[in-house]
């Protein structure tokens, strides 16, 4: 069996995620998805619109993943590949060569995101609509 492991904050889910999860899942027989906890994503100066447990319940109602962690540190990595005898180490090409030091332990691949959606430009965009409402009061 081929263990696959992605990690993310997986806010405001949209068709870029599903993207994701679609093509890691296709790399292996089981993916593990590493959730972003709301206490590390502070640490990360993130904020998230969607708490942790609910982000949780929407990956875990998704066909692609088969089972769900917490990540609540940068460092945990290592052991989570270690501990789930994970075989590949996926993640969007946006974090191109930040973990090829895991490739002694494991394939890493980076997967090209999703044109022209992003989390970070749903929530401006809802931003901007906010604010365009506020200015019709």
């Amino acid at each position: 069996m081929t263990t696959v492991i992605t990690y993310g904050t997986f806010d405001l889910f949209h068709i870029g995620h599903v993207n994701l999860l679609k093509r890691a899942r296709a790399l292996g027989d089981r993916l593990i998805v590493a959730v972003s906890t709301d206490e590390f994503n502070q640490t990360k100066g993130k904020v998230t619109l969607v708490p942790y447990e609910q982000r949780v319940a929407i990956l875990e109602a998704c066909r692609y993943v088969d089972l769900v962690i917490p990540e609540s540190t940068w460092d945990q990595k290592r052991l989570n590949i270690t501990e789930h005898a994970v075989d590949t180490f996926v993640m969007g090409d946006d974090w191109q060569g930040k973990f090829d030091h895991l490739s002694d332990i494991c394939q890493v691949v980076y997967l090209d995101r999703t044109k022209d959606i992003s989390s970070t430009a749903m929530k401006q965009a809802i931003n901007v609509f906010v604010q365009m409402q506020k200015s019709f009061l």
